[in-house]
Parts: C-alpha cells; sequence; structure tokens
C-alpha cells in the first residue's frame, strides 16, 4: 500500500507527477464516494494547466462509485461550497493548489451543505480508502451533467450591496491571471443589469496556468505593486487582489497602500453589527486589540476561535456567528453557509464606500494607529513545539494574561503577541501589537525574532 503524501491537514495539495496524478485523483474519487456514499457530488476547477485532466478522473473515479456528478466547469472554491448547498448536493470538490506555484494542484473537499472535511472528521479515513485502492462493485455508474450555476451564486453576491451607491465608484481588480477573472465580468454585468456601474480597472485579468504576473499570492509583498500601481496610475477608490481560486481577498486604499486584512476585520465587523446589534462575531488568537474594541462597542459578542477554515467554521455554526475574519484574508458568512467567500468583501466595500464621500484610507486609519502590527513573520525553526515551551518559559514571570487556544498568546498591558506552529510546514509564524507605540512594537518584534533564533542555537 503506498503512502499518498499529496493529503494535509485541511486538503489535498501535490506537485503535478510527483504526488499528485490524474490515477490519484481517479483514487481519490472513488475513496470520497466510498467514505461519504453521496448520491450527488458537485465538483468544479480552477485554471491550473492539470486542473481539467484532474477533474475528469476525479468524476470518473465518483461516478464508478455509483455516485451522480454535477461539473460546475470554471470556478472558484467559494463557487462549490455555494453550489454545495444551492443545488442540495451531498458533497462537493474543488480542484485547486490556491496560491500555490503552477506545477502545484490539489483539491478541497466539503460533505452536505458545504461542512468542510479535514484531518478531523473524514479526511484521514479518504486517505487510506485511497491508499488502499481496493474497491467494491457499484451496481450503477453514477452519471455526469454539466451545470451553469454562476447565475445563482452572483445573485446571491448582489444581496450584500443593497442599495447603488450614492457616488461612482472606480475600483482596480486584479485577479492574478486565476478564476477571478471570469467571476468578475459576471459580477460586472449583474450589476450593469441592476443599473449599478463600477468601473472595475482590470488587471492580470485572464485566466492563465501559466500565471505569467507570479504566483497568485497577493500575500506576497512582491506581488502587490501592480495592484497599487494600477490604483494610483486610474485615482481609483481601492484596489482588491485575489488568490488562485478567489476564497481570500486583499484590499489596497486610494492610495495604493495594503490593507492589512486584520483591520478589515474590525471594519466588516463594524458593518455587520450596525445591521443586527448583538450578534456573535468570531475572530482568530493572532491579532485581537482593535476586533475586540470595535465589537464591544457595536454591542456585539466576541468569539476567538482557532486558526484554520475548519476550525473557524465550525464554532461560526455553535455560535451562530454572522461574520468571522481571519487576518490571513479568509473572511466567512454566516448567509453563505458559514464559509468563506473572496468576492462578498467586495460587495461589502462597494456598500460602506458608497454611503459616504470618504476614502478607505479614513474607515482604517485610526484602526492602524491605535493597533499597529507587525504583519505575520515566518520563522524556520528545527522543533517549534520546543521553541514555544522556551519562548512561555522566558515570558512566564512578566505577568501577562496567556492563552493557548492556538498556539501561545500572551497579552501584557502594551502590548501582546501570537505565536504558533504551522500546521503544514516546520515554521513558526509570529504577530506582534502595541497599543498605538511604533517604537515599542519594533522593540518587542526584534526581541522575539531573537529569542526564537536563540532557541535553536
Amino acid at each position: 500500500m503506498d503512502e499518498l503524501n499529496c493529503f494535509k491537514a485541511y486538503d489535498i495539495r501535490g506537485e503535478i507527477g510527483v504526488t499528485l496524478t490524474p490515477e490519484i485523483a481517479f483514487r481519490i474519487g472513488r475513496a470520497y464516494a466510498n467514505w461519504l456514499q453521496p448520491r450527488r457530488v458537485v465538483i468544479g476547477a480552477d485554471v491550473r494547466l492539470s486542473s481539467d485532466e484532474l477533474k475528469a478522473s476525479l468524476a470518473e473515479g465518483l461516478s464508478l462509485s455509483g455516485a451522480d456528478v454535477i461539473d460546475l466547469g470554471q470556478t472558484g472554491t467559494e463557487e462549490i461550497y455555494f453550489a454545495t448547498r444551492e443545488l442540495k448536493a451531498d458533497g462537493g470538490i474543488q480542484v485547486t493548489a490556491s496560491h500555490n506555484p503552477a506545477q502545484y494542484n490539489g483539491m478541497k473537499l466539503v460533505r452536505e451543505d458545504a461542512r468542510p472535511i479535514s484531518n478531523d472528521n473524514g479526511l484521514l479515513e479518504i486517505k487510506r480508502l485511497a491508499e488502499r485502492n481496493q474497491w467494491q462493485h457499484s451496481e450503477r455508474r453514477g452519471s455526469l451533467h454539466t451545470v451553469d450555476n454562476r447565475p445563482a451564486w452572483v445573485a446571491h453576491l448582489l444581496h450584500y450591496l443593497p442599495h447603488k451607491p450614492q457616488r461612482p465608484l472606480r475600483v482596480v481588480v486584479n485577479a492574478g491571471h486565476g478564476t477571478a477573472g471570469p467571476a468578475l465580468d459576471a459580477i460586472d454585468t449583474a450589476l450593469r443589469a441592476r443599473g449599478i456601474e463600477i468601473d472595475f480597472i482590470r488587471v492580470h485579468h485572464r485566466p492563465d496556468g501559466h500565471f505569467p504576473a507570479g504566483v497568485p499570492n497577493p500575500m506576497l509583498a512582491e506581488n502587490r505593486s501592480a495592484t497599487r500601481d494600477a490604483v494610483l496610475a486610474h485615482q481609483a477608490d481601492f484596489g482588491v487582489a485575489w488568490d488562485g481560486d478567489f476564497d481570500r481577498c486583499f484590499f489596497f486604499d486610494e492610495r495604493g497602500e495594503f490593507i492589512e486584512s486584520y483591520y478589515l476585520v474590525g471594519l466588516f465587523a463594524s458593518s455587520f453589527l450596525q445591521q443586527t446589534p448583538g450578534s456573535a462575531i468570531l475572530l482568530d488568537p493572532r491579532l485581537t486589540w482593535n476586533t475586540l474594541d470595535t465589537i464591544a462597542q457595536h454591542g456585539g459578542r466576541a468569539v476567538i476561535g482557532k486558526t484554520g477554515h475548519a476550525f473557524i467554521k465550525a464554532r461560526m455554526r455553535e455560535e451562530n456567528a454572522i461574520y468571522g475574519g481571519e487576518m490571513s484574508g479568509h473572511h466567512y458568512f454566516r448567509d453563505f453557509g458559514y464559509c468563506d467567500s473572496g468576492m462578498i468583501p467586495l460587495m461589502l466595500m462597494l456598500t460602506i464606500l458608497g454611503q459616504r464621500d470618504c476614502p478607505l484610507s479614513h474607515y482604517v486609519q485610526a484602526a492602524q494607529q491605535r493597533y499597529p502590527v507587525s504583519g505575520e513573520i515566518n520563522l524556520t525553526v528545527a522543533s517549534p513545539d520546543a521553541v514555544l515551551e522556551n519562548i512561555a518559559a522566558y515570558y512566564a514571570s512578566q505577568g501577562g494574561t496567556r492563552s493557548d487556544i492556538d498556539g501561545l498568546s500572551l497579552d501584557f498591558t502594551d502590548w501582546r503577541f501570537n505565536l504558533r506552529a504551522s500546521n503544514t510546514e516546520p515554521l513558526l509564524r509570529l504577530n506582534v501589537e502595541t497599543r498605538g507605540d511604533a517604537a515599542l512594537l519594533e522593540q518587542k518584534t526584534q526581541q522575539l525574532q531573537q529569542l526564537i533564533s536563540q532557541c535553536q542555537a
């Protein structure tokens, strides 16, 4: 029995021809169907050069196991989430490697109601079945249908823009040559049909699995200049850039400045709480002070949950949270099945900026000044758990409030930090924030990096 190294904690990810092949995709389809026993499964794929072949093999494995397959064609991951619920399917699979380089691909799996499948609730069982590669004969072969569900998805998105903006808006949209381009065109067409004309300035818009502008990952500083430059050149109101499967989005203000997603979580939380006071808002523990203050000011209920989409979605269901946000650019919505969407935030921003003649920077600058942040710093370490223990021991006598919800969080009077191990790499991820003290931020960030380095010596 060969081990399949493409299975990760939350999804499937591998190098084409090395750890992920069409034959493996076929086995994953059979294993998924054997484990879940679905009647109907929705599938879709991103623009990668290997995606269509992998999707075809996946569909073959599903149908040979008796599942009817609904192929949505080229999709963003959130379209699979939406269609699984909208079409009342028993599960959904998106073929994508998100923001990874072009030679990689993978899959994101959900079950009924778009509930995520991860190591905690089925992915390991699917892995074992795929590795065993022994299948019971199915009495029926499932059917394969192609369906265009994008109009229904776009119609849902427009619920988040209930009123026509009171002023003209110009927006730079950077698809990164991923799946976002055609989706944005469909959104633009639907907006115009309702008499809403947004001037979209398209950057790296055409889908291209070679990714000529670089890996579709706006989190990388070197990938931000195209959006920033276009905002400045076209005097746009703001810019948005997406990753390859557009389940994450990143914003730039009217000055072309990249906005840490942490501050957007607070902005969107306030927008939801103004409409539905008292609602629960979910946040992750990496950066918290601004979001907690915002939720308190607007009479909401803050819930801090473990980082990662599977954990966030499960906790949102438990708390019936109206909105949840991570500083990684994932935003989750109760009315979207508690799933993450990279396009709903665009609709929210159009709504917010369309109400008043104020620039985007106006809405975030107070929070940026009140709680400056380090930005997430990735540190390669040999033994993440040992380093975490040493850092905790160092600060044990300094009077901070400790939380172990996700990694190590320590809150002091004027500063705090979170240090957590990556789920997939030998990395520690560090985030630091202070109460309005940029000098203290730099000092504590350097101190922590030095301590971590010393723990490695």
